[in-house]
């Protein structure tokens, strides 16, 4: 009985010395993607304005982030909130079934070309979301499909950190549209105003005029508008259609919230002078953005997750 006994023991000691092994095989090839991975983009990364950013794709996505028209300054908080997405759905990535799929393999494979057509065509921001496609493709690669999905939102995310110069573009058409909105708002509340291009001023003798300038388009609050309503909805909305639809109200939300802030400055100069408007309170109402837009944010996935059929229920009850 004790040889048997024993025998099991060793047995199952020898089960757990393969599995481990067959683990650290893993990890080593890991190891082994990710430090590939890491020199092709830290040493080949980037052909666009090497003097500033060198080879280095990580230093010119990092550059842009900080650069002095801070349209991109949100970048640096996507990479944290896609991890805390991560972290926040790791009992569902533990629990997934695990196996190799060859079609993550795939993905690696066009990511890899992908980042190279990049390089060689000085395009790094094709390199950029090629890296992203990695962070997707590797774990569908090693872990299959039931990792692998939990793992779309989070690394997609990471698109909302590449900064695209072909949003620039819609700077003048923001401008205009929200001079016209909150010209026709300053005359809607009884304070006469008249819009020339991007300019608001007052009809008044003696009264405020200033100009929407390309910074206050509105285009910095759109893009950080988009990228906190993605994982406000995500995190908070049961189906993927009201995610959809809670995401694309991010857009008409930020140009309420830009609306807001014009249309305040404007109020603020009619009352206490056009000095004050344009220099402290200016320089502060951003928050307004932001402000008005979560609130609304926030009121808007309310009313979606609503059960309109117990609340009119309960109304018929009291009746």
């Amino acid at each position: 009985m004790n040889k048997k006994i024993h025998e099991s023991v060793w047995s199952e000691r020898w089960r757990l010395a393969r599995l481990s092994k067959a683990e650290l095989q893993q990890i080593g090839l890991v190891a082994l993607i990710v430090g590939l991975i890491f020199v092709a983009y830290q040493f080949f990364g980037n052909n666009i304005n090497l003097k500033m950013y060198g080879r280095s794709a990580f230093a010119y996505v990092a550059g842009r982030w900080s650069d002095m028209g801070g349209d991109f300054s949100h970048g640096w908080m996507i990479p944290f909130v896609s991890l805390f997405v991560v972290w926040f759905k790791r009992v569902e990535l533990m629990t997934a079934a695990r196996k190799v799929d060859n079609r993550g393999l795939v993905l690696i494979i066009l990511a890899l070309t992908a980042h190279w057509l990049g390089a060689k065509s000085e395009q790094t921001r094709i390199s950029l979301m090629a890296f992203i496609l990695l962070t997707w493709s590797i774990p569908f690669y090693l872990c299959g499909w039931e990792v692998a999905k939990w793992l779309v939102f989070p690394c997609a995310y990471l698109l909302f950190a590449v900064p695209m110069n072909f949003l620039e573009s819609i700077t003048f058409p923001l401008r205009i549209v929200a001079t016209v909105i909150s010209t026709s708002v300053l005359n809607g509340i009884g304070i006469a105003a008249q819009r020339s291009g991007s300019a608001i001023h007052s009809l008044a003798a003696g009264g405020f005029q200033f100009d929407v300038a390309a910074p206050c388009s509105g285009l910095r609050s759109l893009l950080a508008m988009t990228a906190l309503t993605a994982v406000y909805a995500y995190l908070t909305q049961r189906t993927l259609v009201r995610q959809w639809l809670l995401f694309l109200s991010a857009i008409p939300l930020a140009i309420i919230g830009n609306v807001a802030r014009i249309t305040t400055v404007a109020l603020v100069a009619q009352a206490m002078g056009e000095k004050l408007a344009l220099g402290l309170y200016h320089d502060y109402s951003g928050y307004i953005v932001f402000g008005v837009s979560i609130m609304l944010m926030i009121a808007i996935g309310a009313l979606m997750n609503m059960n309109y059929s117990e609340v009119l229920q309960r109304w018929k009850q009291q009746l």
